[in-house]
């Protein structure tokens, strides 16, 4: 257990941002899920909706500090890896 006022003020504020973090990586997670529901589907134009979206939320989590800036290239690179095949499966 901490002793010094400093080492318990560290604590809270890591508690702070551990939540902060968790909720911004639920919604990256949600938007993304969102986005591959569209693609199962079929749906070209409502996964190039979705897509835009999640290209959004995952930028900002990154801009926020919560993901990599490659990680964020990465999962950016990968859906639109999938949104690609869709558009040529559709065409």
């Amino acid at each position: 257990m901490a002793h010094t006022l400093s080492a318990k003020k560290r604590i809270r504020q890591n508690e702070r941002r551990r939540l902060r973090n968790k909720s911004y990586k639920s919604m990256m997670k949600t938007f993304t899920k969102k986005f591959l529901t569209a693609v199962e589907s079929g749906n070209f134009e409502e996964a190039e909706k979705r897509f835009n979206e999640v290209v959004k939320v995952i930028y900002k989590v990154q801009s926020k500090g919560v993901i990599h800036k490659n990680q964020a290239a990465r999962r950016v690179s990968r859906l639109a890896k999938r949104l690609q095949a869709l558009k040529n499966s559709v065409a």
